[in-house]
């Protein structure tokens, strides 16, 4: 089986992946800080009868990152990489620091620690998530935009340094997520629940277009 290790996947649009994943077949490495949480995404996603190990812990911490490659070793290797943690960042330059250090520091180094593993796999991609904050100016959200145009291009150069790698950064879209509820919380308006992004995501594992970047929802209706 296909193993795949997502982060940030206690909850919000990377315990949706996890479920989708796991319901085709594919066996997991979880992380994420909340421990509690995220054995209860364990428990929900086991229930496919896929492996999952969950690793609770910061991404942003090496040994954990090293802890997380281990766990999927033993499952057979990296096939998907997943960088789904963020923090948002609002706060002036600590929450910029932090910002920085969970989306993207951390990103780098859990794809250096994986590397090997994903050059060895039969279809090996990295898969982070993006923000239209990345492109587009929102008040409060600089440290989240800044951390996640960084992203974006982190992903674009290990594109051209892999070519044997698919790499995609993918802008899921505004979703009902604790993230967007922190950052807008006089926002009443509806938004899509992550599960609904899903097979956008989905898509992109089972037509491999080209790395680079991508939106779900155009995913979701046929368009790249």
């Amino acid at each position: 089986m296909p193993v795949a290790m997502i982060t940030g996947a206690s909850k919000g649009l990377g315990r949706a992946l996890a479920v989708g994943l796991a319901e085709r077949g594919w066996d997991l490495v979880l992380d994420a800080r909340g421990e509690d949480r995220l054995a209860e995404t364990k428990v929900l996603v086991s229930a496919h009868g896929t492996r999952v190990t969950a690793v609770p812990g910061d991404v942003t911490d090496p040994a954990h990152r090293a802890e997380l490659v281990a766990a999927a070793w033993r499952l057979g290797g990296v096939d998907l990489l997943v960088h789904n943690a963020s923090a948002l960042g609002a706060e002036p330059l600590e929450g910029l620091r932090r910002a920085l250090e969970v989306n993207l520091v951390a990103a780098l180094g859990l794809v250096q620690e994986a590397l090997p593993l994903l050059r060895t796999a039969e279809a090996g991609a990295v898969l982070v998530v993006s923000s239209d904050a990345a492109a587009e100016a929102y008040p409060t959200w600089g440290g989240y935009g800044a951390s996640k145009a960084g992203l974006d291009q982190l992903a674009a150069v290990l594109a051209e340094e892999e070519p044997g790698l698919r790499v995609w950064s993918v802008d899921p879209g505004d979703m009902a997520t604790d993230l967007y509820a922190a950052a807008v919380p006089d926002d009443d308006d509806p938004r899509p629940e992550p599960e609904t992004v899903v097979p956008g995501f989905l898509r992109l594992l089972q037509e491999r277009p080209a790395s680079g970047r991508y939106g779900a929802p155009a995913l979701l209706e046929g368009r790249r």
